[in-house]
């Protein structure tokens, strides 16, 4: 058996009643809180202030859908201008909350957030201190789904120029995750079926990956069950803490599996729908999780067997049947056109994600063509 590791440095804080465990993980430090609009009016904001008192040095809940580099840059320069002091920051929220983030602990030269673009353009001709003051990131999801709490990627959007950047640095893995899923019950019922549909692609994606191990795999088989079990039941019963509790801790598990894998072709494909087309990222990570998996079978009969598992089925055509019938029964589309993508677009799609660094994690590999219909 070949050599292999798991590795999460993440110090994970779950269950109901675990945001009690935030004051202890702040300690004495100052602390900046990244929140998503609606905390305030949910009370959540005050909540934290309670209980964090004057070590809450800043509030900032402007963060919007998919994290813009035209407005994380003046936010970036004025948090580390008026509160260099600050040595945590606290996410509260989704994927967008915590990838927004992620983006203000990086400490730059000069304080410009030109200069951390820069380095995610080129690190070599654009060097970071390594031992710079940068902040330690809490994150507080809000979500089940992103697994950004135990992760150390953020995705940051530049839509002026059409393109995305990855931010992944030592010092972006979350210091702690608090995950209580009393935090979740109020979500509406598309950002809880949009998130759930993520974690049920980092699972998924983390299987068919080749950078899979035992303790990956093992997370991400229990998540994927999980999933299947959970997101409709909680669809129809949204305030079921029971239900946002399950989802919870399996979002967590695929969050852990796809730490050390990566993601793959699915998410390679979609990131242009996203940027392109408007499309939610746990509905354009998801709508081909059919087609992608089809293709997954054959090439290692462990995974074979684990997939099959998954969906309860003998074969390769139950598990990709039931695993459609999963996502149209929640409503949700498995064609290409429905998002926007002519048919004859599909197939060259499928072609530049394969060469990308999330489609080269693919098992199948860069020969493999995906069909439109």
């Amino acid at each position: 058996m070949d050599l292999w590791k798991f590795h999460n440095p993440v110090d994970v804080h779950a269950g109901i009643g675990a945001l009690e465990r935030l004051p202890p993980l702040v300690g004495e430090r100052r602390a900046l809180l990244i929140a998503f609009p609606e905390a305030e009016p949910l009370g959540l904001i005050g909540r934290l202030q309670s209980m964090l008192g004057e070590r809450l040095v800043a509030v900032e809940t402007d963060v919007r859908p998919n994290p813009d580099v035209q407005w994380l840059a003046p936010l970036y320069e004025r948090l580390w201008r008026d509160h260099a002091d600050a040595r945590c920051v606290i996410a509260l929220g989704g994927g967008s909350s915590i990838d927004c983030a992620k983006a203000m602990l990086t400490a730059t030269p000069s304080g410009r957030f030109d200069e951390l673009l820069d380095h995610l353009i080129d690190p070599k001709a654009a060097a970071l201190d390594a031992d710079g003051p940068h902040r330690a990131l809490i994150a507080v999801p809000t979500t089940a789904g992103t697994g950004s709490e135990v992760t150390p990627w953020a995705t940051m959007w530049d839509a002026a120029r059409s393109r995305k950047h990855s931010l992944h640095l030592p010092w972006t893995w979350p210091e702690a995750a608090v995950v209580d899923p009393s935090l979740m019950v109020s979500l509406p019922r598309g950002a809880t079926l949009a998130s759930g549909l993520d974690a049920l692609s980092h699972a998924l994606e983390s299987l068919w990956n080749v950078h899979r191990n035992p303790v990956s795999a093992s997370l991400a088989v229990d998540a994927a069950r999980r999933i299947v079990a959970t997101l409709p039941a909680l669809l129809d019963e949204p305030r079921r803490l029971d239900l946002r509790e399950a989802l919870a801790e399996a979002a967590l598990q695929a969050g852990m599996a796809f730490s050390n894998t990566k993601t793959a072709l699915a998410h390679s494909l979609s990131y242009d729908i996203t940027l392109t087309h408007g499309v939610p990222h746990g509905l354009a990570c998801s709508f081909s999780l059919p087609r992608v998996m089809r293709l997954a079978f054959g090439h290692d009969a462990a995974l074979d067997e684990r997939l099959m598992w998954i969906f309860d089925a003998v074969d390769a055509d139950g598990a990709v049947s039931a695993l459609e019938r999963f996502l149209r029964g929640l409503g949700v589309s498995t064609d290409p056109v429905d998002y926007g993508i002519a048919p004859g677009d599909w197939d060259e799609r499928v072609a530049q994600a394969l060469r990308g660094p999330r489609g080269r994690n693919f098992i199948a590999g860069a020969p493999v063509v995906l069909q439109s219909r």
